[in-house]
């Protein structure tokens, strides 16, 4: 994503349901109000479950992708 400053990025990759959620949690507890991170995920599920959670945290979700088997989520901590 341009111009956007990743704070940090969360590897899941090879991870099932729930662990892509908990880890991105866990890592948003470590941002600023503002900070960027970068999810990266290979589960299916990921991909309505990071947006779901992003919805009930107050996060924003900038912007989502997929390239191959890996989904990307860059999320904006409020």
């Amino acid at each position: 994503m341009d111009n956007v400053t990743v704070a940090t990025t969360v590897d899941a990759k090879g991870h099932k349901c729930p662990m892509p959620v908990l880890l991105t949690a866990k890592a948003a507890k470590t941002l600023q109000s503002g900070d960027v991170m970068l999810i990266e995920a290979t589960d299916g599920g990921a991909r309505s479950d990071i947006p779901a959670w992003a919805s009930q945290t107050g996060n924003e979700l900038l912007e989502s992708s997929q390239e191959g088997d890996v989904l990307r989520f860059y999320i904006r901590k409020k």
